[in-house]
């Protein structure tokens, strides 16, 4: 281990770095394991001993760990791991589930909405350009491996959305106004859209959305928190979806 890579993992915390380089950092002796099995290539692999076996792991000491790790509490292993690079364009949201996500800036967020679509079997996110990079460190151990099944990809919504409602998919979002979530016809293909912490869906985004949805407080009448978390949301809103296409 050199002063080089030790500068280089660091500089990897930087999305600019990671463009630049082409890699991301995941920690971990279980998602690194799960990488060795995937489809990623890993460029370099650092473990403490009787961690990993193999000619391509770099064995190092806790204290050589201590200086490479991006964590607070370092793991037994560490990998460079090569950005991978999917085609939005095969992306079929007229055939299956999709989500898009609306300037989802909170990296905690995104990596349990990453979870999320991983657990209720979506295999494709569409990120506006402003929402947190989902190979940030800090998203890419909030997913708990889901990166490895769930492909993300960064392209602005309004050019995709208005593609998936010209294909013939329904567009929705969440909206105070919308129909309630429990009341409404779901699909069991198409685009759920959700939006920033703060403010919710953009207005450029909103207008193409074709299907408003609300996720009511209960009682209906009764006063309530003003809004949900966005990963909370997003997951009220997928098991929903997913109980009526069971029900099919």
């Amino acid at each position: 281990m050199t002063k080089a890579d030790i500068q280089l993992i660091r500089s990897l915390a930087d999305k600019r770095s990671r463009t630049e380089h082409g890699l991301f950092v995941a920690e971990g002796e279980k998602l690194v394991g799960e990488i060795r099995s995937s489809h990623l290539r890993i460029r370099r692999l650092f473990a403490l001993a009787g961690s990993f076996e193999g000619a391509d792991v770099e064995v190092v000491t806790p204290k050589e760990m201590e200086r490479l790790s991006l964590l607070k509490s370092p793991n037994r292993a560490l990998a460079l791991v090569e950005l991978p690079h999917g085609d939005l364009a095969a992306v079929r949201p007229a055939e299956t589930l999709v989500l898009a996500l609306d300037e989802v800036q909170n990296p905690g967020n995104l990596g349990t909405i990453i979870r999320l679509a991983d657990w209720f079997g979506i295999r494709d996110i569409v990120c506006s350009p402003g929402t947190a990079d989902c190979f940030n460190p800090k998203v890419v151990q909030a997913t708990m491996g889901a990166i490895l099944r769930v492909r993300v990809h960064y392209a602005p919504l309004t050019p995709f959305l208005q593609r998936a409602a010209g294909e013939g998919a329904p567009v929705y979002g969440t909206f105070l106004e919308g129909e309630n979530l429990y009341d409404a016809a779901l699909t069991p293909a198409g685009v759920i859209v959700m939006g920033n912490e703060g403010r919710g869906i953009s207005a450029e985004t909103a207008h193409t959305v074709t299907r408003k949805l609300l996720i009511p407080p209960y009682p209906a009448d009764r006063r309530a928190s003003e809004s949900l978390n966005v990963a909370m949301a997003t997951g009220i809103v997928c098991a929903e979806f997913r109980r009526r296409a069971a029900q099919r």
